[in-house]
């Protein structure tokens, strides 16, 4: 049945772009609904999720295509293969990590994590042993590879580094350690260092602090000059940040650990953009942040090697633009406009951001690729190197996902997007000159993906839909199946033995007209004149989406789980979530908070309408953001929602940091209604179902504090609930049985008060 299931996509996938968007989902739940299946099928259990991974799809690891364009390579647990993209069969292993070479320089040598080519491809950077410093971070052992003499050398003695990059020119690399740059001649080993000034909670010289990995999720920050003479690299001076406390459990007297963490309305570090000059041996400041220009969250080299480009916006983030300093080698500041945006509420920072060579010889120019919402969707613009608009490349009422390939050559760019509706991601190419559009969707609806090899004369696209598991295949560029790679047939078959594969979508109406989308997953045997309790899963947060048609990995197969156990689950996106466009998203600005409860309680009651449903067994969940909002709903939907549980909550938003709030919210000083009308602390008197709160002590992200402050008012309120801490589990709250511990845990509590 659930191949049937997707022969149903494909036949009506053709026709699907003239569709509105209520006609394509009552579609897509017309089709899941026929693989519901009524015989007997396996038990789903915790462990088999959460520590078997029985349901884990197979994949290809860290796709690389080498310079030629007709092979590419991948990371494999013995060694980086070789393949080709004309037939999809390997040739030849690049790397062989049980060498004899390498098994000299460590016993047992450590499992490779990740790879990088130089230039060249006549050496390989390889990592291992990563420790993570934060969700985003951490410091790996490095190691360079000669393809042609087939050994190996460790970079360095002097303990693990951070971000460790090849230059261009394959000879030398660039790495951070103990918050200072430093650069190494690859014949020699001899270190160089850059910076000398750098210091914890103090000074950071090429990477980033703490708030602008989060929410900028930019950690590198430096970057080699495409001659590899130079490198530009950021400096953070933190020391007028406050600190942050955690206690970290186990010892005999516990550690506190410290770090600099600016929550909303505080002071932020002070950045710098400085140059390197290899053969000068000398740094140059070009650039540092102000008052009105507070953040730099990206900077890049243009093609020129004596050209760079920075991005910097504002405090409130509705103000940015690109600045080109074009005397990089002499150390100049000199600098003008590139671009500029501004916006009532705010500026994203474009998904893509790159420089590309647009026509041929004497007719080549260098043009700037960026995607924005300044019409009202994500779009993707081209603009000349001296600042002028020379085309909107895409247009309409939907939304680009993301930038997958440019190819130059043959001025064609490959982007996915939100065209046929806002649940799925299909895979288009257009013109740099916005024509001959086509749409490369090959199995229908869903979401795709894909990697381009250099040249984009082939591509591997990654393909799922919400009741099928991801699917690598092989194109040439014309769309045409060079070969299946991975078709997770088996997994595929064991979801029917499990009894998964029934995910519907549709859309309801809210009281005020609006239309959201949803999606329920039922049991196998679903009965309309029965009364079902359901579990409504939210996230909610600006520009986040959960109701898509792709494969749902972990937490797909609990929900089926309850399902079995006679739940129903639904979710929805709400107010504020993202792929329909800014409006769309951006009218919760300053008001956090307000329309997303609102829209929790619609579905609720929209729920409790339904002839199915048990309307006095309602409940939420949610995680961050979410969790902030399951604990806003069964406060202010008393009379709708039974049971909440809520992990990792923002309770108050004034204890979270001030690149994610102010964005939002603006600076509390100016909004503090926005900051805290909407704060679950202002109506803990008003809990009247049951409550599980659940927080990580090593949470770097969403403080404890917030948790215990929710205590804390319940306390006073005179409430019942349940609280649980995991200690020194951080924002994600996993590692060894913690994530089966979790699951076992709310599983319990929904049996039990759901």
């Amino acid at each position: 049945m659930q191949f049937q299931t997707t022969i149903f996509y494909n036949r009506y996938s053709l026709f699907t772009n003239h569709l509105n968007m209520k006609k394509v989902l009552t579609i897509l739940a017309l089709a899941t609904v026929a693989s519901t299946m009524l015989a007997q099928t396996k038990e789903i259990t915790l462990e088999d999720i959460w520590q078997n991974y029985v349901f884990y799809p197979e994949g290809i690891s860290n796709i690389r295509s080498m310079n030629d364009g007709e092979h590419y390579t991948v990371l494999t647990r013995t060694g980086i293969d070789k393949y080709s993209y004309k037939t999809g069969e390997k040739e030849e292993s690049v790397c062989l990590f049980s060498s004899p070479d390498m098994k000299k320089l460590a016993k047992p040598m450590p499992p490779i994590e990740s790879y990088e080519f130089s230039k060249d491809e006549k050496k390989i950077l390889l990592s291992a042993e990563f420790e993570p410093l934060y969700r985003h971070s951490g410091v790996s052992t490095y190691y360079v590879y000669d393809v042609a003499a087939k050994n190996m050398k460790r970079i360095t003695q002097e303990g693990k580094q951070r971000l460790t990059t090849l230059s261009p020119d394959g000879t030398k690399v660039a790495f951070v350690r103990d918050n200072n740059l430093y650069w190494m001649d690859l014949a020699t080993l001899e270190e160089h260092a850059i910076t000398s000034d750098g210091k914890v909670n103090e000074i950071i010289n090429g990477t980033t602090d703490w708030v602008y990995e989060e929410e900028f999720a930019i950690t590198q920050g430096f970057q080699w000059s495409p001659d590899s003479k130079k490198i530009a690299y950021m400096r953070f001076d933190e020391s007028g940040v406050r600190e942050y406390t955690m206690q970290m459990w186990g010892d005999l007297y516990p550690e506190n650990y410290k770090y600099k963490y600016p929550k909303a309305g505080e002071d932020n570090s002070k950045v710098e953009m400085w140059v390197y000059n290899l053969d000068k041996g000398k740094a140059t400041r070009l650039l540092s942040t102000d008052k009105t220009w507070e953040y730099i969250p990206r900077f890049q080299w243009t093609n020129d090697a004596n050209r760079l480009a920075v991005m910097r916006m504002n405090r409130l983030q509705n103000s940015m633009e690109i600045l080109v300093m074009d005397d990089v080698a002499n150390g100049s500041n000199h600098f003008y406009g590139l671009y500029g945006e501004r916006c009532d509420t705010y500026v994203e920072v474009p998904d893509t951001w790159r420089f590309i060579t647009v026509g041929k010889g004497k007719n080549a120019k260098e043009q700037m690729l960026i995607t924005s919402e300044k019409d009202g969707y994500r779009h993707i613009y081209l603009y000349s190197i001296d600042g002028k608009l020379v085309k909107q490349v895409t247009s309409g009422q939907w939304e680009v996902k993301a930038v997958c390939g440019v190819d130059e050559k043959n001025n064609t760019i490959y982007y996915t997007s939100k065209e046929s509706n806002s649940v799925n991601t299909d895979l288009y190419k257009i013109g740099v000159d916005g024509k001959k559009k086509q749409c490369l969707n090959h199995s229908g609806l869903g979401t795709y993906s894909a990697t381009f090899s250099n040249g984009c004369k082939y591509y591997i696209s990654v393909y799922s839909n919400a009741n099928a598991a991801p699917t690598y295949s092989l194109y040439n560029a014309q769309g045409k199946l060079v070969k299946t790679l991975v078709d997770n047939a088996a997994l595929q078959s064991k979801m029917k033995e499990y009894g998964t594969g029934h995910k519907q979508f549709g859309t309801f109406a809210t009281s005020n007209g609006t239309e959201l989308n949803y999606y329920t997953i039922k049991p196998a045997d679903f009965d309309e004149n029965k009364k079902y309790p359901v579990l409504v899963y939210v996230y909610g947060g600006p520009g986040n989406q959960q109701v898509t048609n792709s494969y749902g990995y972990n937490d797909y197969y609990w929900y089926h789980m309850l399902a079995q156990k006679g739940y129903v689950v639904m979710c929805f996106d709400g107010r504020g979530t993202g792929g329909r466009g800014a409006e769309f998203k951006k009218q919760t600005y300053k008001d956090l908070g307000r329309m997303e409860c609102e829209d929790a309680i619609e579905a609720a009651r929209w729920l409790g309408k339904q002839s199915w449903v048990d309307s006095e067994r309602i409940g939420i969940w949610g995680w961050s953001f979410g969790g902030y909002l399951s604990s806003l709903a069964i406060l202010k939907g008393n009379d709708v929602f039974k049971t909440a549980i809520a992990v990792a909550p923002v309770i108050t938003w004034r204890y979270y940091d001030n690149i994610y709030t102010e964005r939002f919210l603006a600076l509390p000083q100016d909004n503090a209604k926005g900051y805290d009308e909407n704060s679950p602390l202002n109506f803990a008197d008003r809990l009247q179902g049951n409550y599980l709160l659940i927080h990580g002590t090593g949470d770097d992200n969403v403080h404890v504090q917030n948790s215990l402050d929710m205590l804390s008012a319940l306390e006073k309120a005179g409430k019942q609930f349940e609280f649980r801490l995991y200690p020194n589990k951080n924002h994600s709250i996993y590692g060894g049985n913690t994530r089966l511990n979790l699951y076992q845990l709310m599983t319990d509590y929904i049996l039990r008060k759901l």
